[in-house]
């Protein structure tokens, strides 16, 4: 049986970095500056927003709605993935090592900037294959709804980037830095919404909740 590799086990360190490949070429491809990514995905969105009003006769309206449903299905999947896939049952030595390398190293060294995104060529990939996937479902909707989905996610590694980064803000955005901190000082069980806690409340993982079902 494979020593389970929780973030729960994991003891994180306010610094340092860990290699997870030996060959070079798969090792720089973990890593990304954060600039990156967000630039990929807004000039991404931009274009399919573009090819939308030029190729397409969708309304504004209906539009601008399905922007804003892409960006709500976005925190939806932030949350799900977050939860299921990322914080995976590690009661195999591949999973184990699946979810270390791609979550749990996060959690051992949560400071390590060059970790905190999506790897290009993995960002560039996954758009692609959503778009085709949702072209094929939703057809020209999907030149409105996956725009919002990609700044929703473009909006969820700003957020991540910032509560590693910097100091708490002296507003209500600080609550985001609260939550994201107890997750991974706390309880890695609990408060898996990064950008948003709007899923931790619906399906009972926020902090108050859970507490008070132990109680």
């Amino acid at each position: 049986m494979a020593e389970t590799l929780t973030p729960d086990s994991i003891k994180p360190k306010n610094n340092g970095t860990r290699q997870l490949f030996k060959n070079p070429i798969l090792e720089k491809l973990t890593r990304t500056h954060i600039s990156v990514p967000l630039i990929i995905f807004f000039t991404y969105s931009s274009a399919l927003l573009y090819w939308s009003v030029t190729h397409t006769s969708l309304s504004i309206g209906i539009s601008i709605l399905m922007f804003f449903l892409g960006t709500l299905a976005f925190t939806w999947v932030e949350y799900n993935m977050h939860r299921y896939v990322f914080h995976m049952k590690t009661y195999t030595d591949m999973r184990a090592k699946l979810q270390y390398t791609m979550h749990g190293v996060h959690h051992e060294f949560p400071k390590d900037k060059d970790r905190l995104a999506m790897p290009p060529v993995l960002s560039i990939t996954i758009a692609t294959i959503l778009l085709l996937i949702f072209r094929v479902v939703m057809g020209d909707l999907v030149f409105s709804f996956l725009p919002g989905f990609l700044v929703g996610y473009s909006a969820y590694l700003g957020v991540h980037y910032m509560v590693h980064a910097y100091q708490p803000p002296k507003n209500f955005f600080k609550v985001l830095w609260i939550n994201h901190g107890i997750h991974h000082y706390k309880d890695g069980e609990i408060v898996f919404g990064v950008s948003s806690p709007l899923w931790d409340y619906i399906y009972g993982t926020m902090t108050e909740k859970k507490l008070k079902a132990q109680a």
